[in-house]
């Protein structure tokens, strides 16, 4: 394990051991995981669900009855996902606190080895994402569809409604903050702090993804627990090759997107955000998205020429400032 005691001494820095060229001490990444898990599972709901309750008393409405419809996902509904991801989005600002707070790194360092965020390369993976989904589609048409799928979807077109209508505006909307809060901890702080203290690419990647698939629930079934864990393995990879998060908020947002999307045209939500079901022959349909979308990606990140590691004099220079 590592100690922690400033940046190695070659001349630039991975995304992964960005840490290592802050505040030395083996506790700030232990304290800074437990902070954001804390963040992530209690305080984000109490700072978003406090402004929503007090609207809705302001509107009159039933403080309780608010409550219950925008915390009880086996029924959701849209102000119930803007809750959702409205907490999952507030990950971001969580994330940059903590690295800024624990560790003397500048906030940009969490979001590439730039720093900061890569909008050309972001904008540019959106399509290519699209182009992976496509291909995991078109792979699952030709396998067999037994043993039950993650999400119900049948054949029929669902009437639209207004209720579907602000199901729409909210995936529409706060989709893109969900999955950047959610790559943000779990590619971003944590493939810094596992890396950081291990200084180890495969642990800075496996670690961050299978806690990533677990989050989403203990009750998952294997097959639906092995899509998230691929998912956060590609991701990760990513990371690592591209020396950011863009990619995988990318490939997140599409995926979400796709996933609500067909949810509204012909299942539900609640199915889509509770998946209990799930079939080995999915598996093939996951694997060809997740490599499709990371051959795409890295050679999209090689054309562009974007940075995969950080100037290890800058990265000093700069620790600590905003």
């Amino acid at each position: 394990m590592s100690d922690l005691h400033g940046p190695p001494a070659a001349e630039s820095v991975e995304y992964h051991l960005l840490q290592r060229t802050g505040k030395p001490g083996i506790w700030r990444p232990l304290v800074g995981v437990l902070a954001l898990l804390a963040w992530m599972f209690v305080f984000s709901s109490l700072v978003v669900l406090a402004p929503m309750l007090a609207g809705a008393a302001a509107l009159g409405k039933d403080v309780g009855d608010t409550f219950n419809s925008l915390t009880d996902l086996a029924h959701p509904t849209p102000g119930g996902l803007a809750y959702l991801n409205l907490a999952l989005a507030s990950l971001v600002p969580a994330v940059l606190a903590v690295s800024y707070v624990l560790h003397g790194l500048r906030p940009g360092w969490v979001a590439s080895v730039r720093p900061g965020l890569r909008w050309r390369f972001l904008v540019a993976c959106l399509p290519l994402a699209l182009v992976a989904l496509v291909a995991a589609v078109l792979v699952g048409a030709v396998l067999p569809q037994t043993g039950g799928d993650a999400a119900e979807i049948s054949g029929t077109l669902n009437d639209w409604t207004s209720t579907t209508r602000d199901f729409a505006l909210v995936v529409l909307v706060l989709t893109p903050l969900q999955a950047a809060g959610e790559e943000f901890l779990f590619r971003g702080y944590l493939t810094q702090a596992v890396g950081g203290l291990f200084a180890s690419r495969v642990l800075a990647v496996v670690v961050p993804a299978f806690l990533f698939a677990l989050a989403h629930g203990v009750g998952q079934s294997v097959p639906v627990f092995f899509d998230r864990l691929a998912f956060g393995l590609v991701a990760g990879v990513l990371v690592i090759v591209t020396g950011g998060l863009e990619a995988g908020i990318a490939l997140h947002v599409v995926n979400n997107w796709l996933a609500f999307g067909l949810a509204l045209a012909f299942g539900d939500m609640a199915s889509t955000l509770n998946p209990t079901g799930g079939s080995w022959w999915t598996i093939p349909s996951t694997l060809t998205q997740s490599l499709v979308f990371l051959g795409l990606a890295w050679t999209m990140a090689r054309r562009q020429g974007v940075e995969t590691a950080g100037d290890a004099g800058v990265l000093e220079a700069r620790r600590g400032r905003v």
